[in-house]
């Protein structure tokens, strides 16, 4: 008897929400989805009509009538792509103007009577201040405003300068090159081998000290300007660095040699504010400096180094 008796509750519980889904089915709106009865209503109800035996003589449409009108009853709403929005406070809605007085905005359209700001297209210009000066005007300026002015140079590591000898990317250097059958390496002959492009270099290259512990070829340089450590590197292993000035013309002359013929023009000497860097052969190793041209005229000339001994 138990056993039959839990039978049923149980069937009597499946047929009961069948019935309640198909009557508030046939009542229910479009975007409203099939009821659900909670477990201890239904579980209730089922007890009470086991337990009484008049009530087994209801008809279960009555039972399914009394069912869906539960106060506790449980809706699902079902997702659909056309009911996706936003939430609530995510757009505000753009205002109307224009369009009557019960709109706050009607008539005047919020411009007020008459002016230059309630025409078409008036207005004043940013930072106006009806006649005043204008804040940008009475703030002093700061800061620098001759940067056409600067002269950028392109960075070079003497670190680079080896990784491309040890590539063979400089055809008359090699790796154990003594320092004596070094040429002179110039910006065009770093530009031939790929170390930076002729379009960015507009002022100059200038050697700095980063790979020294890689640097082993006594390499000989012409270049725009040097740090104090990348010339103590190369000089290190027995090379030498000069800097030498080269303004527009100059550098275009050395880099592209075949526009200006048989007789390309001379090389200018440095504006008076850039003399003291290239006359410097301490810190700098200038190509005007006494030194520098010293051992330029004694490598053209080694009979006179006796001379100048004595």
């Amino acid at each position: 008897n138990q056993l039959t008796d839990s039978t049923m509750l149980s069937n009597l519980c499946r047929q009961f929400t069948t019935a309640a889904s198909l009557s508030a089915r046939s009542c229910a709106g479009p975007r409203t989805a099939v009821p659900r009865l909670p477990a201890s209503s239904v579980q209730s109800m089922a007890a009470r009509r086991l337990a009484l035996p008049s009530t087994a003589t209801t008809s279960l449409a009555a039972f399914s009538t009394a069912a869906a009108s539960q106060a506790n009853t449980e809706y699902v709403e079902v997702l659909k792509l056309n009911m996706l929005e936003n939430n609530p406070g995510a757009r505000r809605q753009k205002k109307r103007v224009g369009r009557g007085v019960g709109s706050g905005r009607g008539k005047t359209s919020g411009r007020g009577h008459k002016g230059q700001k309630a025409r078409a297209g008036g207005g004043v210009k940013l930072g106006f201040e009806g006649g005043q000066t204008k804040l940008y005007k009475r703030l002093p300026k700061r800061g620098f405003t001759n940067k056409r002015f600067a002269t950028p140079m392109v960075p070079l590591n003497v670190g680079k300068i080896q990784d491309f000898i040890d590539m063979g990317r400089f055809p008359h250097v090699a790796a154990d090159t003594a320092a004596d059958a070094m040429p002179i390496l110039t910006l065009k002959d770093l530009v031939d081998a790929g170390i930076t492009n002729h379009t960015t270099v507009k002022h100059g290259i200038k050697l700095l000290s980063h790979g020294t512990e890689r640097l082993r070829t006594p390499i000989k340089l012409h270049i725009s300007r040097a740090s104090k450590e990348a010339i103590q590197a190369v000089e290190n292993v027995g090379g030498q660095v000069t800097t030498v000035h080269y303004n527009r013309l100059a550098l275009r002359v050395l880099l592209k040699p075949h526009k200006f013929g048989v007789h390309p023009p001379k090389m200018a000497r440095p504006p008076p504010k850039l003399q003291p860097y290239y006359t410097n052969w301490d810190d700098c190793r200038g190509y005007l400096s006494v030194q520098s041209q010293m051992r330029d005229l004694l490598a053209q000339r080694p009979e006179l180094e006796e001379a100048f001994q004595k």
